[in-house]
């Protein structure tokens, strides 16, 4: 993805979450320069890996096939006793995030505002393979059971409890979805596993500065 891309997704994100009035901590809007020498008072935004996150999937489609996400709190079992995750995150119409589960997190995606979310659903066998059996999920705390391969809708105000192991892909209907997620303790990086090879993390190719930090590029500043 170029950066001004990037710049652009986020200066919207900023808009749409104000317009849904969620509101972000004050350094969500740090410049890179506001993060220089800030580790010794603001490391566990770095060291849990905090902050904006967004991915095309290596589908060179942002808006096809992509994700905004921000990261609002998160655990490090290397670093402290925090077991849970909270993100906000952003779906647009038709806005694919591709089939994946997680073998350590169990998570709650919650509609937190604008239209429907649609979420397809399988259990996993051992391999990765889909599972051809039926399995449940709780919708707000209600036991649902699923075939393979059915399809949720969550209006605002509803919420799915997906266990590890149950993958899951999702996209917006309708207009823009303000989608909350609740988890144990996040790791992306080692976590996620998906049904098709994909790029969990954009190249960016560097056309103009970039106006905020991801959550990838703490270091350099730090």
């Amino acid at each position: 993805m170029k950066r001004s891309e990037i710049n652009k997704h986020i200066q919207a994100a900023l808009q749409f979450f104000n317009d849904n009035k969620f509101y972000l901590p004050t350094w969500a809007t740090y410049s890179p320069a506001d993060w220089k020498e800030k580790y010794a008072t603001h490391s566990e935004i770095k060291d849990n890996v905090l902050g904006w996150d967004l991915t095309d999937f290596g589908s060179n489609d942002y808006d096809k096939r992509g994700l905004m996400l921000f990261t609002i709190r998160n655990g490090n079992f290397n670093k402290d006793k925090k077991p849970y995750c909270e993100k906000i995150m952003i779906a647009g119409v038709g806005q694919e995030t591709p089939m994946h589960f997680h073998r350590l997190k169990t998570e709650d995606i919650i509609n937190r505002g604008g239209g429907v979310l649609e979420i397809e659903f399988y259990n996993s066998n051992t391999d990765g393979s889909f599972s051809d059996k039926n399995f449940t999920v709780k919708m707000d705390g209600i036991v649902k059971e699923l075939a393979p391969g059915e399809i949720i809708q969550l209006h605002p105000g509803q919420s799915v409890c997906m266990e590890s192991g149950v993958y899951h892909r999702f996209y917006g209907l309708g207009k823009p979805v303000l989608v909350g997620e609740v988890s144990t303790v996040n790791d992306d990086t080692n976590d996620n596993f998906f049904y098709e090879e994909v790029g969990r993390f954009p190249q960016i190719e560097e056309d103009e500065a970039p106006l905020f930090l991801l959550s990838s590029e703490y270091s350099a500043y730090l």
